[in-house]
């Protein structure tokens, strides 16, 4: 049996505004994916600054900073098997025009910054974001 990993998933401002939270948690779990721990914040521009860093520079980068300082946000960790790729898999390509009908981008959302989720896209970057939300007590076994 493959060994269970752990992944990082932001629920942007726009996924709260339009009343979504409910919805993509309920395809993670039904996709069988456990919920490690869930917080509610108010995102400082220092946060939204750490988590896209590795975009620090590109043109998109300062729109990508605004649609989330000040704003709340659901972060989570969520735990199964592949973790990592199901959940990439499930959340769609980054621009929801071209995005599976079926992912959560390919069904709910339209734009592309403000694309409704965010989630880790490796190891290395899962455990770099979910420090800048959970301390590592927190992250409880389920």
């Amino acid at each position: 049996m493959e060994e269970v990993e752990r992944t990082f998933i932001m629920l942007k401002p726009s996924c709260l505004d339009r009343g979504l939270v409910g919805e993509i948690i309920s395809r993670l779990e039904k996709k069988g994916l456990k919920i490690i721990q869930m917080k509610f914040f108010k995102m400082s521009r220092e946060m939204a600054e750490e988590l896209y860093l590795i975009h620090k520079g590109k043109d998109f980068y300062e729109k990508l900073v605004r649609i989330l300082e000040g704003k709340r946000i659901v972060a989570m960790v969520v735990e199964g098997r592949k973790a990592i790729e199901v959940v990439r898999r499930m959340i769609g390509a980054t621009d929801p025009v071209h995005a599976e009908p079926g992912t959560i981008r390919g069904d709910l959302a339209m734009d592309l910054t403000d694309n409704l989720i965010h989630a880790s896209d490796g190891v290395e970057s899962y455990l770099r974001e979910y420090k800048i939300f959970f301390s590592e007590d927190e992250l409880q076994t389920y």
